[in-house]
C-alpha cells in the first residue's frame, strides 16, 4: 500500500509507543524526536524515527513532504465543548462589562435559558449547519477530536434535537466526536420552583428516549450552588449510568459545590472547570482515577481566578485542557490559545500543557487508543507548525498563528 513520507521534521512531538494517561509530575514528560521522519499509510501512522536511522520501508512511498524547520505534533483533543448553539450572546458580554455577574444574568432569564429559548425555535438543519461551520473552523485551528454537549434544550424535544444534531455531526465529521447529555445544565423556568419535577423529567423521559436512539456517550450535570446539588448530581448521574452513560461533571466553577466529591464517588471520567478548589478537593482528586479538566478561557472570559493548575499537578492530579467553547462564557474553541493561556496564567510548562491538550484530552474522551500521540496505528491527525525555534515558542508567541497545515486522516485539511 502506498504511503506518505514526511522528512526533516525539526521536532516530532509526543512520539511514543507507550502513550499513557499522565498524572502529576509525569505530565512534564513529553517525548520529542529532533530531525525526524514520519510515515503515514491508510490514514494512520505506520512508522517514525530520526532521519539518520531512516531506512526504506516496505511501503511504496507515493508522496514525500519536506517539513524542514517545522514542528509536527498530534492534533488537539478538546474534551469539553458546547459547540451546538443557535446564536451568540454578545449582549450579555456587554452586560458583564457593565458589572452584572454570571449569576445575575442567569437569574434574569439570560445565560443558559437565553440559549435554550433560541434552540427551541431552531430546526435541526439550522443547528447542524452552524455547528458544522464551527467544527470546520476548529479543525483548521488544529483540533483533531472533540466532545460536544447538549444542555441548551432543557426540554425532552429540544435536548433530543441537540443530540440528534451531534449524532449527525459524528456521522459526517472527519474527526472523532463524543456526545454528552447535559440536560441538567440548569432548571427551565417552568421548573424553577420544582427541582424534583425537572429531575424526574430527565430520569423518566429524557434518558429513556436518548438510550432508545443511542444519542449519547456520557452524562453531565452542572453541580453548582443555585443549579444542581451534589446529591442531585449523583442521583442524575446514577440514572444515566443505568443506560451506559459515563459521568463527566461540571464541578467547582463558582463555588466549592461538592462536584469533585460527587465525581470521585461516581468514578467519573472527568470533573471539569475546577476554578474553586481547596486542599480537600485537590487531594481527593489526586487519589482518584478521575481526570481534572481545566478550562482557562472560561475563567478568562468571566474574569474569574484561573484554575490552580500548579497546585493540582504538584499534588499528583491528572490534568486535561479543553476550550469550553460556548456562547456565554467561552466563545472560542481555539486550543492554541488555551495551551498558551495555561502556560502564561496557570504556570504550566509547555510540555505539561501540550500533554494535557493531546494525550490526556484524548483520554478524557476515551479516545487515547485512536488519537493524542504520535504512535503506530493511531489516526494521522497532526498539526504542522510554521518554522519555529523551539517547542516553548508555541505558547510563548500567543498572538501569532503558528499553524501551517493540519492533517486529518493522513491528508491535509482544506
Amino acid at each position: 500500500m502506498s504511503a506518505t513520507l514526511i522528512t526533516n521534521i525539526k521536532f516530532l512531538v509526543n512520539a511514543t509507543e507507550t502513550p499513557a494517561l499522565l498524572k502529576g509530575k509525569d505530565l512534564a514528560n513529553l517525548p520529542v524526536l529532533e530531525n525526524a521522519y514520519l510515515i503515514i499509510s491508510n490514514k494512520k501512522i505506520v512508522a517514525y524515527g530520526v532521519m539518520e536511522d531512516f531506512l526504506h520501508h516496505t511501503q511504496t512511498i507515493k508522496e514525500v513532504i519536506d517539513a524542514e524547520g517545522q514542528m509536527v505534533l498530534p492534533c488537539w483533543c478538546d474534551s469539553h465543548t458546547h459547540l451546538v448553539f443557535a446564536a451568540s450572546r454578545e449582549n450579555e458580554f456587554v452586560d458583564k462589562l457593565k458589572g452584572k455577574t454570571y449569576a445575575e444574568i442567569a437569574a434574569s432569564g439570560g445565560g443558559i435559558l437565553n440559549s435554550a429559548k433560541r434552540i427551541a425555535y431552531s430546526t435541526e438543519q439550522e443547528l447542524f449547519d452552524s455547528a458544522y461551520n464551527r467544527l470546520h473552523e476548529l479543525i483548521k485551528l488544529g483540533t483533531g477530536a472533540i466532545e460536544i454537549k447538549s444542555g441548551y434544550g432543557l426540554s425532552v424535544e429540544s435536548e433530543l434535537k441537540m443530540l440528534r444534531v451531534i449524532k449527525k455531526m459524528k456521522e459526517k465529521s472527519p474527526i472523532p466526536i463524543k456526545a454528552t447529555f447535559l440536560g441538567a445544565h440548569t432548571y427551565p423556568l417552568k421548573f424553577k420552583e420544582d427541582h424534583k419535577g425537572y429531575i424526574d423529567l430527565i430520569i423518566n423521559e429524557m434518558l429513556p428516549a436518548i438510550a432508545k436512539e443511542n444519542l449519547a456517550d456520557y452524562i453531565d450535570v452542572f453541580c453548582e450552588e443555585g443549579f444542581f446539588s451534589k446529591e442531585e448530581t449523583i442521583t442524575i448521574c446514577k440514572a444515566g449510568m443505568q443506560y451506559g452513560l459515563k459521568p463527566k461533571i461540571h464541578a467547582n466553577q463558582l463555588n466549592l459545590s461538592g462536584g469533585v466529591q460527587a465525581g470521585v464517588e461516581l468514578n467519573a471520567l472527568s470533573v471539569d472547570h475546577l476554578e474553586t478548589m481547596n486542599d480537600e478537593a485537590i487531594n481527593l482528586l489526586a487519589k482518584s482515577n478521575t481526570i481534572g479538566t481545566l478550562l482557562p478561557t472560561a475563567a478568562y472570559f468571566l474574569r474569574m481566578p484561573f484554575q490552580p493548575a500548579r497546585k493540582l499537578i504538584d499534588a499528583g492530579c491528572t490534568i486535561a485542557l479543553a476550550s469550553d467553547f460556548n456562547p456565554g462564557s467561552s466563545p472560542s474553541g481555539n486550543m492554541n490559545f488555551v495551551v498558551s493561556m495555561s502556560c502564561i496564567q496557570m504556570k504550566m510548562l509547555p510540555e505539561e500543557a501540550i500533554n494535557a491538550a493531546t494525550i490526556n484530552g484524548a483520554a478524557a474522551m476515551e479516545l487515547q487508543n485512536e488519537v493524542g500521540s504520535i504512535t503506530k496505528g493511531k489516526i494521522a491527525n497532526l498539526i504542522f507548525t510554521k518554522p519555529i525555534p523551539s517547542i516553548a515558542y508555541m505558547p510563548y508567541a500567543f498572538g501569532s498563528n503558528l499553524i501551517d497545515k493540519v492533517m486529518i486522516n493522513g491528508s491535509f485539511y482544506k
